[in-house]
């Protein structure tokens, strides 16, 4: 199992210019780090590589719908459009050396028609992700689709429905991401949640109820850890969480308040945590 962090701790455009961050973050114990894909334009997947790698990391990859677009729409323009986007995502994932590409990948977040989804909007998802299955086998990415709160989605809120989403798609590169802290909201029993995936489990967000320091809240660590056991799971437990004044992205995020010390302190803190609590310590700080 691997431990990595998401860097919209620190940015939300991630280039060049914060490699100089991957040194201290190595030494903190991570094994990679995972990059938002918010544009396909300026997305610097050769720099992002040549740098994980220079430092013994990995990567990992996430990305949202932007608005304007959605796998779930009733115009087939809107759906071309939307699956040439996550194409793109794709590709630059693949360049960056990524092996997963994980996000609320239907529509964007905090689009709420006030409305339950159709059967229609189902038979849309299914089929993007039919047609981008073989896309991502050649590429060798796996797509992890994360069910949000009901708070920012109303299309996938749990891994019950996920899995079955999975079920219908039927694609090995199609799998899911559940994150802690939207099962925190949405689940019964988050480490039943996770036992419900099954073979589609193929990424992790250890996040806080409140998206701070993991193990400073009431997320149900120790089923959550039980349940992943059990499943033989073996890929990344990402920590993710935002920096506190990152404007638009704190704002979708709904930051409106300092959740640690600082922003790194939920990544750094965070990793004594997840280590200490589940997996052997490695890579110890000097």
């Amino acid at each position: 199992m691997k431990v990595g962090v998401n860097v919209l701790i620190w940015t939300a455009n991630f280039t060049r210019e914060h490699l100089p961050l991957l040194p201290e973050i190595k030494r903190r114990g991570f094994d990679g780090i995972e990059v938002p894909i918010f544009s396909t334009t300026d997305f610097e997947a050769t720099a992002i590589r040549r740098g994980v790698e220079e430092n013994g990391l990995e990567c990992t990859c996430c990305s949202a719908i932007p608005h304007g677009l959605s796998a779930l729409s009733d115009d087939g323009a809107v759906r071309q459009k939307t699956r040439t986007y996550l194409e793109e995502c794709i590709k630059l994932a693949a360049d960056a050396g990524a092996k997963i590409l994980a996000g609320p990948l239907y529509s964007p977040v905090g689009y709420l028609p006030g409305r339950r989804r159709t059967i229609d909007e189902w038979k849309r998802a299914v089929g993007c992700y039919q047609l981008l299955g073989p896309i991502l086998e050649s590429y060798g990415v796996t797509a992890a689709i994360e069910p949000l709160n009901r708070f920012e989605t109303y299309f996938l809120n749990t891994a019950e429905d996920a899995a079955a989403l999975c079920d219908e798609v039927n694609h090995p590169n199609v799998g899911l991401l559940i994150d802690t802290f939207h099962a925190n909201i949405e689940e019964k029993n988050i480490g039943q949640a996770y036992r419900t995936t099954g073979r589609y489990l193929k990424h992790v967000h250890t996040c806080e109820n409140d998206r701070g320091i993991p193990g400073s809240g009431h997320v149900e660590w120790n089923d959550v850890f039980a349940a992943l056991c059990e499943m033989g799971y073996d890929g990344w437990l990402t920590i993710e969480s935002f920096g506190f004044a990152m404007g638009e992205i704190s704002a979708a995020a709904a930051i409106w308040r300092d959740l640690a010390p600082a922003p790194e302190s939920i990544a750094f803190e965070g990793i004594e945590f997840l280590r200490r609590h589940m997996i052997p310590p490695a890579g110890a700080i000097d």
